[in-house]
């Protein structure tokens, strides 16, 4: 699969199109500026999908003798379907152009369409256990900070931002093209410098994202709509008091950043495995701590914590019981304390909270905010988050209080619009109702009709 055309990547891409996939994939592409790292004879047949073993071969070449410079791309969300769907129906907008672009002229490079989520979930620990790398987390690419260590292997972790996964397209489609200029602006920078490396572009989970085709294929998702709904979630993480639950907590991606290079994925630990040490965990009717305890999350952190801080009060002004989510605190090894406090994250008490994006970078909605010195050195994303700490009911959620308020910047743009034209409605009935008709009118056939000027 070495030197791939943009035509001949759409159409491998669009392989995995046909049916008999499991849901639980992600693609992953692959080049370098060295040659023949990839052997193209043993092609993947159509419907595999790369296990974390067969990843872990198929990456040897960059890894062994001699680890050069490698550059991980990670993204939230990523599905083979955005390769070909935003590409052709958006006419001249093709969010993907650098990394095409970058793959056609690459000397080496290898796309596989489908690859287990369970290993690029643990792709970075992988990475980090294969070599003696410098490694550097980027989570704000700033070129003109970027050093390049020469005495030894670099390994360039930049966390890319996350897909929406509503119905809105354009945004999803905005948020795409953004990470294709990352993508660009960081390999062409490389290029300039004359630094030899390797590139992974690929994601940790699938997305869901609607699509407009054919009657086809709309068929083929309403049979697989219910399957595709099952393994899109988890069910939440739940804390019981006896045989009742008082906290709800969910999140599609829950990964913390320390001291700027080290990446901590909890998803899998907190939802998935279920490894994670609740008991810590307090509940009551007017405060309520969400505790987490994870031994061991990655080399070097012996144990962390990490505590939500929940309190449900009276107002006057609703004459109602609201719950906030004060704070949170992240403990690390028993001694260690960073603590933010949060903003906009409350409800009405019967009610649980939920917002897409949650953490400490200043473009989220719900942004936690370091008030002590500790707190700077860790960096925080969730998505999708959801919780609840108060009146829980039959182990489920209740309806959800959103972060996004009721008038998004859309229907503003509506409402004034509407506004607009109405006044100008107004004002042309108006002025209708004032046209009057002439009290006299002028005969031709008599003599011509005088009007004084006094009337």
């Amino acid at each position: 699969m070495a030197g791939l055309g943009p035509a001949a990547l759409l159409l491998l891409l669009g392989a995995l199109l046909l049916p008999g996939l499991p849901a639980e994939h992600v693609p992953a592409l692959l080049w370098s500026t060295g040659r023949s790292q990839w052997n193209p004879d043993p092609a993947l047949h159509e419907g595999h999908i790369v296990s974390a073993q067969e990843l872990a071969v198929l990456l040897q070449p960059v890894l062994t003798p001699n680890p050069s410079n490698l550059v991980l791309f990670l993204q939230e969300r990523l599905s083979i379907d955005d390769f070909t769907y935003y590409s052709e129906s958006y006419g001249n907008k093709n969010p993907f152009q650098n990394v095409q672009e970058i793959l056609q002229s690459s000397p080496s490079s290898l796309v596989l369409p489908a690859v287990d989520c369970k290993a690029t979930r643990n792709l970075l620990n992988f990475l980090q256990a294969s070599g003696d790398w410098n490694l550097k987390n980027l989570t704000n690419l700033d070129l003109s900070q970027l050093e390049v260590n020469t005495s030894k292997p670099n390994l360039f972790v930049i966390q890319l931002q996350p897909l929406t996964s509503g119905l809105n397209e354009i945004s999803t489609l905005e948020a795409i093209a953004e990470n294709d200029k990352i993508i660009g602006r960081l390999i062409r920078d490389l290029q300039e410098r004359g630094i030899h490396f390797s590139v992974i572009y690929t994601a940790v989970r699938p997305s869901r994202i609607s699509r407009k085709t054919d009657v086809m294929w709309k068929l083929r998702r309403q049979l697989m709509a219910t399957e595709e709904e099952d393994s899109l979630s988890y069910p939440p993480l739940n804390v019981t008091t006896g045989n009742d639950t008082c906290i709800l907590f969910y999140a599609s991606n829950f990964s913390l950043v320390a001291n700027g290079s080290v990446l901590i994925e909890l998803t899998d630990a907190t939802f998935v495995n279920r490894s994670v040490d609740v008991s810590s965990s307090v509940c009551s009717d007017t405060n309520t701590t969400l505790s987490l305890k994870y031994t061991k999350p990655v080399n070097g952190i012996n144990s962390l914590e990490i505590r939500f801080l929940m309190t449900n009060m009276f107002y006057g002004g609703s004459a109602r019981n609201w719950f906030t989510l004060d704070s949170v605190e992240i403990v690390q090894d028993e001694e260690k304390l960073a603590k933010y406090n949060v903003s906009v994250i409350s409800a009405p008490a019967e009610y649980s909270f939920h917002c897409q994006l949650v953490g400490t970078s200043s473009l989220y909605l719900a942004r936690l905010i370091p008030s002590n010195f500790e707190a700077i050195n860790w960096d925080v994303f969730i998505s999708r988050f959801q919780i609840q700490g108060f009146n829980v009911e039959n182990g489920q959620f209740s309806y959800a209080s959103d972060c996004t308020g009721f008038f998004s910047p859309t229907i503003w743009m509506g409402l004034v619009t509407s506004i607009i034209l109405l006044w100008i409605l107004t004002y042309g009935i108006h002025m209708i109702m004032q046209l009057t008709t002439n009290s006299r009118f002028d005969d031709p056939k008599g003599p011509a009709l005088s009007v004084p000027q006094t009337e």
